[in-house]
């Protein structure tokens, strides 16, 4: 994250398995793109044959309930793209075209390791184009009951503060705070998995959710213990899995983030909606090129190439 050229992958990464909630198999390739192309996913094997070119943009989420969906769900969405989405960010991959035959991301071990270990496997290579940065101006926060979600300006860098509080004794109540890179991403966070209460479960099915979900790809949450016979990656993997989720949301912004977010009982729908208020007033927020270690040059949104492509309905 602190390289000033743009970046995107040396080659192409196929992984594939099956949804967490639709619990479809699926199947992705991770291809490398141009500058200033962003990340975008590519819908084949849609029900009326069309594909289609989906802008992983905060403006083009259509649910966020347990995970986070991006598209029309009629004509085509992809659902589940906060852990891909983590992984890139946290490795600092600017530019990407995902090809996906499904509606739904592959959950694989329920972690963004997989995605990390894929895109190591084939490298991350340096665009010949400096890097642009959506720079945090004035303080941005949005509440639900106690609940909140905010954004503040920071002299550098990504630095991140989630805090969780659950009634389950199991999980309880924890923060972490971490200033972002990739080395950061790859010891502390990306190896966190997803998890969720055994007294949900029937619950989840009723209302079509968790249908691919097993000990495999989910941290399984019981009245008094953890169910997975392996226990947990993390002592405070539960709050690392929710750092990886916001990374995965946030990264919807479009451009990485210089500036400092906090969240307490936070979620899908608080990370996404803090973006939404962010980029409601454009005072809040400065798009810049970076120019060297010490040096940034403030671009307008069209000069960003924030334009048409990142902000319009899927293409």
């Amino acid at each position: 994250m602190r390289t000033h050229k743009q970046t995107t992958l040396k080659g192409p990464a196929t992984l594939s398995g099956i949804g967490v909630h639709s619990g479809n198999p699926a199947e992705i390739t991770i291809r490398p793109a141009p500058a200033n192309h962003g990340i975008a996913f590519l819908r084949t094997g849609t029900t009326h044959g069309n594909d289609r070119l989906i802008k992983a943009h905060h403006a083009l989420v259509s649910a966020t309930e347990l995970c986070t969906v991006l598209g029309d769900i009629e004509t085509g969405a992809v659902a589940t793209v906060e852990h891909l989405m983590s992984a890139l960010y946290g490795l600092g991959v600017d530019n990407a075209l995902v090809e996906i035959d499904g509606p739904e991301m592959p959950i694989l071990d329920g972690s963004a390791l997989p995605f990390v270990q894929a895109i190591d496997q084939v490298g991350i290579a340096t665009c010949d184009t400096p890097r642009r940065w959506l720079k945090i101006l004035r303080h941005v926060r949005i509440e639900t009951g106690t609940s909140f979600a905010e954004l503040r300006p920071i002299d550098r860098g990504f630095r991140l503060d989630v805090e969780i509080d659950f009634e389950s004794p199991v999980i309880g109540r924890s923060r972490k705070a971490m200033d972002l890179s990739p080395a950061s991403y790859r010891r502390e966070i990306a190896g966190a998995r997803t998890f969720g209460m055994m007294r949900d479960v029937e619950r989840y099915w009723k209302a079509g959710f968790a249908l691919g979900a097993s000990l495999e790809n989910t941290v399984a949450v019981g009245e008094s213990a953890v169910v997975n016979p392996e226990g947990l990656r993390f002592p405070d993997e539960f709050v690392r899995h929710k750092i990886l989720d916001a990374i995965g949301d946030l990264a919807l912004a479009g451009l990485p983030i210089q500036g400092a977010y906090r969240s307490y009982c936070g979620g899908h729908r608080m990370n996404v909606g803090v973006l939404s208020a962010l980029f409601a007033d454009r005072s809040n927020y400065a798009i810049v090129e970076a120019q060297g270690s010490r040096r940034e040059t403030v671009l307008s949104e069209l000069g960003a190439g924030l334009g048409i492509a990142a902000f319009a309905a899927d293409l």
